[in-house]
């Protein structure tokens, strides 16, 4: 069961990084970010009250706002990431936006020392890390004219910007902070809870922090800013919304068998591989070898975490 799971996913990630560029990468819905986060929190707010009244999660405003740093550190990163899909290609910014595993390694090195690491997971950092530097490097370098001539098979041309590679960035950062953070604040909350498992009641805290914030989008975008929503337009946003929530759920009972995480890890933290290529086979998407390059490194690093992480 272990590994149909972790393929779900794995599928589930990718379809999520698909259809939430979909709902983001057009420029002239300056407030597209923001309804991705009203539909991830409205999906994410009836998965909660699912797992309160039917599975029984222990829930109070105690562990909401002890979970509170948490949740803001991951939403604002998601935040960041689908405004960056309207300046990027999905290509660039899966891989940057998933190389925020490598960074929580660093932080962990850096604060535990070098010694607790073997080689071969000092290498995958350093793959990971080089590949997403080197994808920032590629991209910012490139030539207009050849940026102008493999982007004719997409709908939409991208340009150097500031934004284009400040937002997954931003993402990589703001979601490693999280993640670092993440164990501390859940040993907290196993002591808050009965039966000592915490993380039911932390996922609970952070959809429910993530329906609040959808709420607050919502006011802003639709009440006071008057925008408009359209729900040819909005419905790629709920499938990613639909995407995300599922997968999280599917990872959870992935990796808890622990018997074959070597095995379910490494298949899952490759899901940016999977959205590399549904944006070249969905959204036309081209990149040039150096791009590729760059990719494959973060991939093989990512992969070789998931292998370690047992």
């Amino acid at each position: 069961m272990w590994f149909w799971l972790s393929i779900i996913a794995l599928l589930c990630w990718s379809g999520s990084d698909l259809f939430s560029k979909i709902g983001c990468r057009d420029a002239r819905d300056q407030y597209s970010h923001l309804k991705m986060v009203m539909a991830v929190g409205v999906v994410m707010g009836l998965h909660a009250a699912y797992e309160i009244f039917v599975g029984g999660t222990v829930i109070n405003l105690d562990i909401i706002v002890t979970y509170l740093p948490v949740s803001l550190l991951y939403i604002l990163s998601m935040a960041m990431g689908y405004l960056g899909l309207r300046y990027i290609e999905l290509s660039i910014s899966s891989p940057i936006c998933n190389s925020s595993g490598a960074l929580v390694a660093v932080l962990a090195i850096l604060t535990g020392g070098i010694g607790d690491y073997s080689p071969l997971a000092l290498f995958a950092v350093a793959l990971v890390c080089v590949g997403a530097v080197g994808l920032g490097v590629v991209e910012a370098r490139e030539d207009e004219e050849l940026r102008i001539e493999r982007q004719k098979a997409s709908n939409y041309k991208y340009a150097k910007s500031f934004m284009a590679l400040a937002m997954p960035a931003a993402y990589c950062v703001l979601d490693a902070a999280g993640t670092f953070a993440d164990n501390f604040v859940i040993e907290k909350i196993s002591t808050m809870v009965a039966s000592g498992e915490g993380e039911a009641s932390a996922n609970v805290a952070y959809e429910l922090t993530f329906l609040a914030a959808g709420v607050l989008c919502f006011i802003y975008v639709v009440l006071i800013k008057k925008d408009r929503l359209v729900p040819k337009m909005e419905a790629p946003k709920y499938l990613g919304a639909i995407c995300e929530t599922a997968g999280q759920f599917a990872y959870i009972y992935a990796i808890a068998d622990r018997a074959h995480l070597a095995m379910s890890a490494p298949i899952i933290s490759s899901y940016c591989a999977a959205s590399v290529l549904w944006s070249r086979l969905f959204l036309k998407e081209k990149l040039s070898w150096k791009h590729y390059l760059m990719i494959v490194l973060v991939v093989a690093g990512i992969a070789i975490m998931g292998v370690l992480d047992v």
